[in-house]
């Protein structure tokens, strides 16, 4: 059955088993699935679904949508003012994500077309994405966008078929036991690739067997399953597995034996890869525009697939030759005329667009935003359905300007209602474009990759220095939820995004955080609060180094003042009187800091009545939170003190509260705290050096992700004799004939100068190499004997090899100090994935 397919509310209803709460019209038509509501688009024809998690609850944020005009939920609970409200329906299921999986797994079931299943620890989106660019020669696909292969992923990627589909390919990723049935019921795959097996998600089986064998669920009805004979941990499972599963056919490839595929040669060239391959007695070879072997082996997965569905081997060769890279993020750079631009070439899809122009929609600190977008291919659709689709994107995104470039999009210019201009090709836009007119806006350069944008991007980025400091900012938002799952749900957060975000870029960072729900934000500085709402950062900010000339700052832009000491609070309450935002009906609020054992910033214990009494009298402020820092909360050594500092804040809250006669938030935990003391958990905790991937919990680092990379590139290699010596004062003297890489990065962008002659190392090519030398101020010198490398080759300062926590314990210093010693003039690179 490959018909249109229709669903109403009441279709709806019938697919979750659910109950009907109020008197909807139940033949509403329902075309899109919502999860996330701040990426509503069409809010006449979406159903949301209000899941529940230990993170967030969607049910909170029911009202707001009802305002945006959704008027159909599935919910686990019926809100209390759902009464009201008789024309919105609330479709009542006992679990919202079950709900929403079989309404995918239902639509999945009314299209009889070719789905491959891909799985595995690694390659899982390059193997989709390639199979998209290969199978879209012939067929219209349909695919997850992005790595959209979770629980909820999946689902949302497989609503996506449309009669239009000849062929889908869909990954799906697990992190612990029995997720993979389910999501084999949403995918339903005739095909399998099972990709390999790594570490990754370990933490959720009990072992690497288990986590194989639950992977193996997904291809319980599928024809045939491809995977690599090499991996004798999964090859050994799946030939046991298929004792139970006769139905299906192994499709087994190898390097070393003869299976069903064997690769006989492999040979390396300069850009590109020989294959000489053999199946049955049929001997072929290809091309591969890539080198590295985790291409080749993903190459060798497609090409599997490929003959698995005969296409004919020159037909093959031709497709695999013309691969292009996958870029796997988007990237946010400096650009031109003081423009930020998003490079995301990744996917031209409609559903990744949305994905985009959030990301976009972020970017508060520019008023002007402009899309510039290539034709959309093989989606199957027709032209004006689609692109009246993304018109309607770009309006409910409130995108203020559009540049087409394709005769597709061009020919439908009418639909499009904002500010526009189209071209034929890229090179059209080039040429005839005047650039100028790129000025304090943020651009997002999306098209698909026959386009060639990479040349719209050379132009518009402003050309970095070679050194950058790269910004995961899905590790950013991956850490705060992984310290959100150790609180309770009314437990708040507060963000330290002081010292320029620890060196990572306060705007950028308060933007992913404001995205993401963060309670509170915190600065050092009133400036960095007044240029944070300057750029439309709107969460609230608690000031923590509050300066008198800053006051009328603080007030105007509503930033909320540390108060530490009676002669702060006193120039805080003589500036209220004086200034125009502040009064009794609207009073400044403040966060005043005890000093229970640190003797650092803080009210002495034995002021606090004063201190209270003289609140209460002062209406113009209200306190908005009272809190104190842990002195040694990551040292077991010290736990008797940090329970005594515990016990010191919460009788003195007490006593404030009883005095003040209100109510306030209490907060003690920083980073350390917040995994070790859940009963100092109180009403809200600050969030550290912890959302970067650093801490001394040994138990916690492992679920943490690397924040920050600090790159550069060789940019000259030469040789030094016997006996010479590299560097000022001649310290780096070698003693025997050594290549050395000439790195452009020294002293001045953060490479600490005790990190040379051979104290420190950075990576090339994944093995650690020694500083030799002095360090300059701009460069330093690596002895690269022995490797294989080139000019222009990376080379990592810290990141995932090099941790910073590693150079910190070189250094004898502490993983802060190396963060934020890292350079303003370093160009900070911030990218999703």
């Amino acid at each position: 059955m490959n018909g249109e397919q229709v669903y109403t509310i009441g279709c709806l209803l019938k697919i979750v088993k659910g109950q009907l709460f109020n008197k909807p019209d139940i033949n509403k038509k329902i075309e899109h699935l919502l999860t996330d509501s701040r990426r509503l688009v069409f809010p006449a024809t979406t159903v949301f679904f209000a899941i529940e998690s230990n993170k967030n609850d969607g049910h909170l944020y029911i009202k707001e949508l009802i305002r945006k005009g959704v008027t159909c939920f599935v919910v686990s609970k019926v809100p209390a003012f759902a009464k009201e409200m008789e024309e919105i329906a609330f479709i009542v299921v006992k679990n919202t994500l079950e709900s929403l999986q079989n309404i995918a797994a239902y639509h999945r079931s009314q299209y009889n077309i070719p789905i491959i299943g891909i799985t595995g620890s690694n390659g899982k989106t390059i193997i989709k994405e390639w199979l998209g660019q290969l199978l879209s020669y012939d067929n219209s696909v349909v695919k997850n966008p992005k790595s959209y292969n979770s629980q909820i992923g999946v689902p949302l990627s497989v609503w996506q078929i449309n009669k239009d589909h000849d062929i889908g390919v869909f990954e799906a990723g697990i992190s612990k036991t029995g997720e993979m049935k389910k999501l084999q019921k949403i995918i339903n795959p005739t095909i399998g690739i099972f990709s390999n097996i790594g570490p990754a998600h370990d933490e959720g089986f009990l072992s690497r067997k288990e986590k194989i064998i639950e992977k193996l669920d997904l291809f319980d009805k599928v024809s045939t399953l491809v995977f690599c004979a090499d991996h004798k941990d999964v090859c050994e499972e799946i030939y046991h597995w298929a004792k139970d599963h006769p139905e299906v056919k192994l499709f087994p490839w190898s390097i070393n034996s003869g299976y069903e595929l064997q690769v006989l040669k492999i040979n390396k060239h300069k850009k590109s890869t020989f294959l000489e391959l053999r199946r049955n007695d049929d001997i072929f070879s290809i091309d591969l525009p890539f080198t590295d072997y985790a291409s080749v082996e993903n190459s060798i997965h497609c090409i599997a697939t490929m003959l698995i569905l005969n296409y004919e081997k020159q037909l093959i060769k031709n497709l695999i030759n013309a691969l292009q890279p996958v870029a796997m993020r988007m990237e946010l750079k400096h650009g031109i005329n003081n423009c930020i631009l998003i490079n995301d070439s990744y996917n031209s899809d409609v559903n990744s667009l949305g994905l985009a122009l959030d990301f976009l929609a972020t970017q508060h600190q520019y008023e002007k935003k402009t899309l510039i977008l290539s034709d959309i291919l093989q989606t199957g659709k027709d032209d004006n359905i689609l692109y009246g689709e993304v018109a309607n994107l770009l309006k409910e995104k409130d995108t203020g300007q559009l540049i087409g470039i394709g005769p597709r999009i061009s020919a439908q210019s009418d639909l499009f209602k904002i500010n526009k201009c189209f071209y034929n090709n890229t090179d059209d836009f080039l040429e005839n474009h005047d650039f100028k007119t790129f000025q304090n806006q943020a651009i997002l350069v999306k098209g698909a990759r026959v386009f060639g944008f990479e040349k719209i991007i050379n132009t518009l980025q402003l050309k970095d220095h070679q050194t950058i400091l790269e910004i995961n900012l899905d590790s950013i938002v991956h850490n705060m939820n992984v310290y959100k799952s150790f609180l309770k749900p009314d437990v708040k957060i507060m963000i330290m995004v002081k010292a320029f975000g620890y060196g990572s870029g306060s705007y950028e960072t308060a933007s992913m955080l404001q995205y993401h729900n963060a309670d509170y934000l915190a600065v050092a500085y009133g400036d960095e609060g007044k240029e944070l709402r300057k750029a439309g950062i709107s969460t609230p900010v608690m000031v923590m180094n509050p300066e008198a000339q800053s006051f009328e700052g603080l007030f105007k832009y509503n930033l909320e003042p540390e108060i530490y000491n009676f002669r702060l609070l006193n120039n805080i309450l003589e500036g209220c009187k004086q200034s125009n935002f502040i009064s009794e009906q609207n009073p400044l609020k403040i966060h005043v800091k005890i000093d229970t054992g640190m003797h650092r910033l803080g009210f002495d214990p034995k002021d606090v009545y004063v201190l209270a009494e003289k609140l209460r009298d002062n209406k113009s402020v209200m306190v908005q939170s009272v809190f104190s820092h842990f002195a040694a909360s990551d040292e077991h050594f010290f736990d008797f003190f940090t329970k005594k500092q515990l016990y010191l804040f919460t009788t003195i809250c007490d006593k404030i509260e009883k005095i003040l006669g209100y109510k306030f938030l209490r907060h003690i935990c920083n980073s350390a705290a917040i995994t070790r003391f859940p009963e100092a958990h109180m009403d809200m905790v600050r969030l550290g050096i912890g959302l970067y991937g650093i801490t001394a919990d040994t138990k916690v680092q492992p679920i943490l992700k690397n924040v920050s990379t600090f790159k550069s590139v060789i940019s000259q290699i030469r040789t030094v004799d016997k006996g010479d010596a590299v560097g000022y004062s001649l310290k780096g003297k070698v003693n025997q004939k050594t290549t050395i890489g000439i790195v452009p990065v020294g002293y001045a962008d953060g490479l600490n100068r005790k990190l040379g002659n051979g104290k420190g190392s950075l990576i090339v090519k994944g093995i650690k190499v020694p500083i030799i030398g002095n360090i300059c101020m701009d460069m330093c010198m690596i002895d690269i004997t022995g490797i294989d490398v080139k000019e222009g080759d990376e080379v990592t300062i810290f990141g995932e090899k090099n941790t910073i926590s590693d150079l910190a314990k070189t250094l004898d210093t502490i993983p802060y100090e190396i963060l934020t010693n890292v350079s303003a003039r370093v160009k900070r690179v911030y990218y999703q994935e």
